[in-house]
């Protein structure tokens, strides 16, 4: 294992943030699987392997983490003050966030489910805050780095209230009107960011030359504030006991989804189109296939069972086994790499 590097240590020193990109991937399966076991019940103990595993995936994931700001500080700040690899930094505090989701829909443990949430909500306004300031101060970024991962940091924000708001009812007093504050807060603020970068992002692809193509999976990473902002929006709206007239709300996050139908087609299409015409060699950025997907599935399935139409299920079943299939794609490639040692060489 890790036959063909010199020494363990670059293991930690070329740590890239975007490694727990496959913590949220994992995550948002499992919870998709459990989802649609309600057609296929075998999904029942593929949600609860990988829930397990997840848990196992992040604490490993965890130690190079922590040893690279240790150990190899300045790495881990130039990467930092990257215009592309700094957005990936956000991952580590959203897959908290996945995680807690796991525990409290999956392992009906509300308890650590919330000991996540509430550090990966910090962590996540943290990364939301911090990415942009760096960005906005410095003059370092150029049209060549606009790219889908900017949304990264928004989407973080957007998938808080999808744990979040199923511990309002568990909660009360002011620390239930902390989780509320935390909930709006991270909705409204990675929405409305999103929608600022979403213009950014289409101005690139229109009038600027495509994007390298090691950077092709992160196409998909706008189905993931599509796909999450239409969950975090509907449960929020849900376990909102001020919230009296709920209908709007869910109307908007039905319309919300059906932009997602338009970018899914345009995610198809311009990865065979990679594929093709410029090749689409593996990196760490293919785990971008999985979580935005897995948001998407997740809110079909719920727009299906919100509004009772089940052709939104069947897109979303489809689209959950082309997740299966990118996540085991991935998931090979991955350890097939590490296994190699390419992920850790400079």
């Amino acid at each position: 294992m890790l036959r063909d590097i010199e020494c363990k240590c670059q293991i930690v020193k070329n740590f890239t943030p975007s490694w727990f990109a496959s913590v949220m991937g994992t995550g948002i399966l499992a919870l998709t699987s459990l989802s649609y076991s309600k057609y296929i019940p075998f999904l029942k103990n593929v949600a609860n392997i990988l829930f397990y595993f997840n848990i196992i995936l992040f604490f490993v994931l965890l130690i190079p983490w922590i040893f690279r700001w240790i150990f190899f500080r300045k790495e881990a700040l130039k990467d930092l003050e990257h215009p592309v690899l700094s957005n990936f930094y956000a991952t580590i505090a959203v897959g908290m966030l996945v995680l807690a989701a796991n525990f409290i829909v999956i392992g009906k443990n509300i308890a650590i489910g919330e000991i996540f949430w509430f550090i990966g909500a910090l962590g996540t306004i943290y990364f939301g805050v911090l990415t942009p300031y760096i960005m906005f101060k410095g003059e370092h970024v150029k049209l060549d780095h606009i790219n889908p991962a900017w949304f990264i940091p928004p989407v973080g924000l957007i998938v808080i209230p999808i744990a979040g708001s199923l511990i309002i009812p568990h909660v009360s007093g002011i620390l239930q009107e902390f989780v509320i504050f935390i909930n709006y807060f991270g909705w409204g603020s990675g929405f409305f960011i999103y929608l600022a970068l979403f213009a950014i992002s289409m101005y690139r692809f229109i009038l600027h030359k495509p994007l390298p193509n090691t950077l092709a999976s992160t196409i998909w990473i706008n189905l993931g504030p599509i796909g999450a902002g239409t969950v975090a929006l509907v449960n929020l709206t849900k376990n909102s006991y001020f919230i009296t007239v709920k209908e709007p709300f869910f109307v908007f996050g039905f319309i919300f989804w059906g932009l997602g139908i338009w970018w899914v087609i345009m995610a198809i299409a311009m990865t065979i189109h990679y594929i093709r015409k410029l090749k689409l060699p593996y990196a760490m950025s293919w785990w971008a296939f999985t979580f935005p997907l897995g948001a998407y599935v997740a809110a079909s399935h719920t727009i299906s069972t919100l509004f009772g139409i089940q052709l939104i299920d069947y897109i979303g079943f489809a689209l959950y086994l082309l997740l299966v299939i990118f996540w085991l794609v991935t998931f090979v490639k991955t350890v097939i790499n590490v296994y190699h040692g390419t992920l850790f060489k400079n």
